[in-house]
């Protein structure tokens, strides 16, 4: 039986309990958000935020896709010793995500609008969630390089500055949204530029590993290589898809709230929705925690460790759901209380409901996530595509669709751990189908300190 050593063991802690930790507060702005436009702008505020954060989940899996991609296969290339590409993966990454990040901004500037429309904002909230969105797109460049720094830090080394910068950001965050929409009253405009700030003082935080000269990567000159961008883009396709997914599966019960409920239902999932986000950050933290170990040990072809970590990996995530569902059973009207300052009865049931079947799905979808991950660290970018594909559009929408015809508002919060399970059984299978690399006669794996 594949086991891990007692250093091998500190450093699966060590690079997994960071990124839990770096997670969690990446989400907890958003429950944020929540929080401060439920209670100082109201139900309409709320259902705008909804509508927005499709969108800004496109942001965030660009920033995932390069920052992922390009982390892992500079990590596979630094344990085969070849430290010039590595920094002209990171050049071409940044380079790429300046580029994305500008296009994202300038959309958001001349066509908010449209798009709020597009994604279902009527009268009563087309001009919140316009305001949000052009905001945050605006803030896109900022979001992208972020992604892309934290995970080359992470990758070399240093996982305890790149969770400290992410706390930074997303805490200010949260300090920044009160002082904007409580004492400024600058309502939606607040929360999305409260929001925004935070990246920007991450990549602050994230400076110091260059100050001090700890990075073993760096800016060079070298031309935009489209191969380069199209080979990390390529390994980080999963992590695009599993946050796109949050978006597209945002959007479209959206839409299906909308016609069984209208605004209120739409505000009642937000509140499901985004409590999720931050138990869903848990199993992302583990997916990206284990990433530079999976990456290292494939590198050298280090086929027991690769099994042991993974087998431990499943352990936590599966652990740490019993946890999430008990507690979100135990005391969801309290939570549901917390976004609901007007007391409305119907906002509360509908929440309460969706709470207690949605979160079922995050047995089978914490086993998903870390799969996905898992595999693309090991440069089966297919396999995880595939497993982040099935679990975010191609099975969740006719899912959501047939079920909320039969059963309403019911069957569409059932849709997700039907879908969930779904993958699962997928994922398993290409999971016993993966072929791991030879055997090295190395007994310890070399993992950067």
């Amino acid at each position: 039986m594949e086991r891990i050593d007692d250093k091998s063991r500190k450093k699966f802690a060590k690079y997994v309990s960071l990124n839990i930790l770096a997670m969690l507060g990446s989400s907890c702005y958003i429950v944020a958000d929540t929080f401060f436009i439920a209670n100082g702008i109201g139900a309409d505020g709320l259902t705008a935020l909804n509508l927005a954060i499709s969108l800004f989940s496109f942001i965030q899996a660009i920033g995932l896709m390069v920052g992922i991609g390009s982390g892992t296969r500079y990590a596979v290339s630094m344990s085969r010793g070849e430290r010039e590409t590595g920094s002209r993966v990171f050049s071409n990454a940044i380079m790429a995500g300046i580029a994305a990040g500008c296009l994202i901004a300038v959309v958001g500037l001349l066509f908010a609008g449209r798009i709020a429309e597009a994604i279902g904002a009527d009268q009563v909230t087309k001009g919140m969630t316009s305001t949000y969105l052009k905001v945050i797109m605006f803030f896109a460049p900022f979001y992208i390089v972020n992604h892309t720094i934290v995970a080359f830090v992470r990758n070399d080394g240093n996982p305890k500055l790149a969770t400290i910068a992410m706390l930074a950001g997303n805490f200010s965050n949260i300090i920044l949204d009160y002082v904007f929409i409580y004492l400024f009253k600058w309502g939606m405009f607040g929360a999305s530029f409260a929001t925004g700030i935070g990246p920007v003082i991450s990549i602050c935080c994230l400076s110091a590993h260059f100050i001090k000269k700890q990075n073993q990567f760096k800016l060079i000159k070298t031309r935009f290589l489209l191969h380069t961008v199209a080979d990390f883009c390529k390994l980080g396709i999963s992590s695009f898809v599993n946050e796109l997914s949050t978006g597209a599966v945002i959007m479209i019960f959206n839409f299906l709230f909308l016609g069984l409920g209208g605004n209120t239902a739409v505000a009642a999932y937000g509140i499901v929705a985004n409590v999720a986000l931050f138990a869903v950050s848990i199993f992302t933290g583990i997916a990206q925690g284990i990433q530079p170990l999976v990456s290292d040990y494939y590198g050298k072809s280090m086929t027991g460790q690769l099994k042991a970590v993974l087998k431990d990996a499943v352990v936590v995530a599966l652990v740490l759901t019993a946890a999430i569902v008990a507690f979100s059973n135990l005391f969801n009207d309290g939570i549901v209380a917390l976004f609901n300052k007007s007391g409305d009865p119907l906002l509360q049931s509908i929440a309460k409901e969706g709470i207690t079947i949605y979160f079922l799905g995050l047995f089978p979808g914490s086993l998903n996530i870390v799969l996905a991950g898992y595999l693309s660290a090991m440069e089966k970018a297919e396999k995880g595509f595939i497993i982040s594909l099935l679990r975010g559009l191609v099975i969740i929408a006719p899912s959501a669709w047939l079920l909320s015809r039969f059963f309403g508002m019911t069957g569409v919060w059932t849709a997700i751990p039907v879908t969930e399970t779904i993958t699962l059984l997928a994922a398993l299978l290409m999971l016993k189908k993966t072929i791991y690399p030879p055997l090295s006669s190395s007994e310890t794996p070399q993992l950067p300190v």
